[in-house]
């Protein structure tokens, strides 16, 4: 039989995928000789087993039992004993940290009889009615389903019937007298009483976090993190320590770093007398982590000391929680900390500094998400008065949207195109598709590791918490501040580099990050770690890196971004504007002799256009693509056209006769899914003149570029290949142009002609066309298209948001490619391609080029370069890089 039970004595860090993340810390610790309350772990093995079959697997109740006695023993104590009780917590522990996710159980073991030896053996009525009305609560909500609000609602009565301003202040009698009230709630909810079993209580509350997995919170935020559903979660039952015990206990949270700029020091929140969750949770606000050294030095002294060993043995930024019970410290958790992309890059370049990890090591740790997110701009308050507050700043960048005061409308407005800031006086998990959905999260409680600021880092979002200034009323929905009121839908800005919040929306200037890329120009501090970071990935990466770039202006800087050349001209963008009269008149043209016209016209056009493009580019590959989409689109709109046309008759009047022509012509082009009509190679086989006219302008190009002393490398695209018969025949119009350009100017012109797969077809027969391609480009996007059998614009609104919710899609294929059917033909292509063509340059130029997760995937396929926009060729430098090292295959650096 499988084991399901470990103690935290026969574990590791190693064993996550057993243990969960949790458990595999805290045997990690128990290890290392820190000072763990002593516990064991429930597998995600047998989690697995319970959702899969609704009950727990067979044994794992002994397991239970047997692992629980020999804690018992340790303890000195029982499970509910009368006098002196043994309790529990009982928490989930996912193999990836999901802060606030799924559920937690506290003070397992009391009862209407326990509580009173806990009382007495301690000497505290106060702490052992507070606990028991904590148990009340987590197990009331948590596994008994009632609504958690219930229990709030009761609170905050007693509160006010007390006049008391938190929790601290209400007496022993009025927690006993919440029990009741809490008891009585159960009943009148569920229809049975609290169980006073322990036993009981420890294996519903088992279940309860088992169950939590699949709760509506815990689903969304694995959505929203790409976490796998099938992993489950380890359940970890420890000895309950206790911060809740007077002004000479508490819990904390502590970073070994700042997560939120990567600064080293001393980070985190501590809250005298309370648990861990209400710390997270926010409900008082904390005190910095420095105030523990004045409250109570020799627990802050061996914290520091625990904080330094954690940090040396894992490497890396820890996030810990601990509990100070009479005096007596107690480490509860350690993970590697979520954090924020600055503080990402900045923490890996310092333990490089500090020869804790290697340049390969620290390069692993950053990712290509993150660069995005420090290429964001930021706010631009040059000018600009005091904000209208202040509040910490817990997740850095940029935001604006209209305030809200609820999870719900925040998911209403923004699926409606608006922005948003969720602004609440705290969150908590339920706020999740809130949060997911803003802009921005801002709160007038709680410190950096309150549930708003870990959740909202973790997810990249910008974060303001503890915004004391402001008095949120989610009743009637707005926030007052220095006397001004912010009503729902009211525009603000939240700077969560600065912890300051604006009305209004405030301007916009380059990041740093960003204004190094344009410049080239380093400087000390973030823009100086980036730097090494992009060298260091440049050093180690195989794929070459290109951009989609259709202008001289888009290849300057795409270039100064680091792009080794364009994997992407597109020809088309170039008859947009005033030129798209020659291309109509191409496309009226009765006779050769008017096509030739139309298409002499265009020709220079084309031509200044490559020559620009050749130079921002010289000596770098340049691959132009032969004209793909339909003619019709270059025309007017046939509706609009019809309209006007019907219009001047109805009047009586005779038609423009350019517009009759025009119509006649869209009427006679008119396809009903042009995306599979006539466009790409198929229209440079029936439109006579048209591969040659462009194939004509791109080698006048290369021959002026050369006169001028340039070095330009212009390779030609073929479009929409389905058979190798069409490439056949249009590289043999190409190499007669270049021969005929070669012959007229004395200047050899010599483009490699290469083909674009974008069909199932072409990719299922890539060994016969590489027989007469010298390149393949992967156009992903229509081969994502093709594959699938959708249409991106048309199926994004109409469905994509029920097939993530429901799972069949992990992420949309159009962002991410889809490994199990579009890239399974990219293997094939590749694999037979080179079989037919050792030599066979090969690359990606759809938009999954920048993807960081398909650029793994490119990798791996062994891929000579990927083409992306210029903004995105820094993030694909930067994942080439990671690609190439061992072990980083869907890694993440938070």
């Amino acid at each position: 039989m499988p084991r399901y039970v470990y103690d935290f004595t026969e574990g590791g860090r190693d064993m996550a995928g057993v243990l969960g993340g949790k458990g595999a810390n805290l045997a990690e610790m128990t290890r290392m000789g820190l000072p763990v309350p002593p516990g064991f772990t429930v597998t995600t093995e047998a989690c697995r087993a319970f959702l899969a079959s609704g009950t727990e697997p067979e044994g794992l109740q002994q397991e239970i039992a047997g692992r629980l006695a020999a804690l018992e023993r340790t303890a000195g104590r029982r499970l509910g004993q009368p006098d002196d009780p043994l309790l529990l917590s009982v928490r989930s522990g996912a193999r990836f940290s999901m802060p606030g996710m799924m559920d937690t159980i506290l003070d397992i073991g009391l009862t209407d009889e326990s509580v009173l030896g806990l009382a007495k053996v301690s000497g505290q009525d106060r702490f052992a009615w507070d606990s028991y009305r904590r148990l009340l609560q987590m197990f009331g909500s948590t596994v008994m389903g009632v609504d958690g609000a219930l229990f709030e609602n009761a609170l905050a009565a007693l509160k006010t019937a007390r006049n008391a301003p938190d929790d601290l202040h209400l007496d022993a009698a009025d927690l006993a007298g919440l029990v009741e009230t809490y008891q009585q709630l159960i009943r009148r909810e569920t229809g049975e009483d609290f169980p006073q079993d322990p036993a009981e209580q420890l294996r519903r509350a088992v279940h309860a976090v088992f169950a939590s997995w699949n709760g509506e919170r815990a689903r969304v935020y694995r959505r929203r993190e790409h976490i796998p559903d099938d992993l489950g979660t380890a359940v970890n039952i420890q000895m309950m320590v206790f911060g809740n015990r007077g002004s000479d206990s508490g819990s904390g949270v502590a970073f070994t770093r700042d997560p939120a700029t990567g600064r080293p020091g001393v980070y985190g929140d501590y809250l005298t007398n309370a648990q861990g969750e209400d710390v997270v949770a926010g409900i008082r606000n904390t005190v910095a982590l420095d105030e523990l050294e004045r409250l109570d030095p020799e627990s802050y002294r061996q914290l520091r000391g625990h904080m330094q060993t954690l940090e040396h043995h894992y490497r890396d930024l820890c996030d810990i929680e601990f509990t100070v019970e009479r005096g007596r410290l107690w480490m509860l958790q350690t993970r590697v900390g979520k954090r924020t992309a600055e503080a990402a890059f900045a923490i890996a370049a310092e333990l490089v500094e500090e020869n804790l990890i290697t340049p390969d090591e620290a390069l692993a740790r950053v990712s290509g998400e993150g660069l995005a997110r420090l290429m964001f701009p930021r706010f631009d308050t040059t000018g600009l008065g005091a904000p209208l507050a202040h509040g910490i700043p817990a997740s850095p960048g940029a935001a604006v949207g209209v305030a809200v005061f609820d999870s719900a409308e925040a998911v209403r407005r923004a699926a409606a195109g608006e922005k948003v800031v969720l602004v609440r006086q705290e969150t908590n998990p339920d706020d999740l598709p809130g949060m997911v959905a803003a802009q921005a999260v801002l709160t007038s409680r709680g410190g950096k590791t309150s549930h708003a600021a870990v959740v909202a880092r973790g997810m990249g979002k910008v974060c303001v918490c503890g915004a004391e200034e402001i008095t949120v009323d989610t009743v009637a929905r707005r926030f007052t501040a220095d006397g001004v009121t912010v009503e729902e839908g009211t525009v603000i800005s939240v700077d969560g580099s600065e912890g300051a919040v604006r009305l209004g929306s405030v301007p916009l200037a380059d990041s740093e990050v960003m204004r190094y890329f344009e410049t080239g120009e380093e400087s000390a501090g973030l823009v100086g770690v980036v730097a090494r970071t992009m060298q260091q990935a440049d050093a180690v990466r195989k794929l070459g890196v290109r951009a989609n770039a259709d202008t001289p202006e888009d290849a300057a800087r795409a270039r100064r971004f680091g792009a080794e050349g364009i994997g992407l001209c597109r020809t088309e963008h170039m008859f947009l504007g005033e030129r798209r009269k020659l291309v109509e008149a191409m496309i009226l043209a009765r006779t050769d002799a008017e096509r030739d016209r139309a298409l002499e016209g265009l020709l220079p056009l084309q031509r200044q256009d490559f020559v620009g493009i050749l130079a921002a580019m010289d000596g770098l590959p340049v691959t132009i693509r032969l004209l793909d989409p339909p003619l019709h689109e270059f025309l007017p709109d046939r509706t609009e056209l019809a309209v006007r046309v019907a219009a001047t008759q109805a009047h009586g009047d005779a038609p423009d006769a350019h517009d009759g022509e025009l119509l006649e012509a869209v009427n006679r082009m008119h396809e009903e899914n042009p995306m599979l009509g006539l466009r790409g190679v198929r229209l440079g086989l029936v439109v006579p003149g048209l591969v040659a006219m462009q194939v004509r302008a791109v080698a006048e190009a290369v021959a002026e570029r050369r006169r001028a002393g340039g070095d330009p490398k212009a390779e030609i695209m073929v479009p929409l290949v389905d058979t190798v018969e069409e490439i056949h025949i249009v590289r043999a119009e190409v190499e007669r142009v270049l021969a005929e350009v070669s012959e007229a100017t004395g200047i050899t012109v010599d483009c490699p002609v290469g083909t674009m797969i974008e069909l199932p077809r072409a990719a299922l027969t890539a060994g016969r066309i590489a027989e007469e391609a010298a390149f393949f480009s992967f156009g992903t996007n229509d081969l994502t298209q093709t594959t699938w059998g959708f249409s991106r614009d048309d199926v994004e609104a109409a469905f994509f948001s029920a097939y993530l919710e429901q799972g069949i899609f992990k992420v949309s294929p159009f962002e991410t490619i889809d490994r199990e059917g579009v890239g399974r033909l990219v293997e094939i292509a590749v694999t037979e391609g080179r079989a037919a063509r050792p030599d066979l340059k090969i690359g990606v130029c759809g938009e999954h080029g920048g993807d960081p997760d398909s650029v793994h995937f490119f990798h791996g396929v062994g891929l000579d370069y990927v083409s992306c926009s210029p903004f995105r060729v820094p993030i694909a430098r930067l994942e080439a890089g990671r690609a190439a090292l061992p072990d980083t295959e869907g890694s993440d650096s938070r």
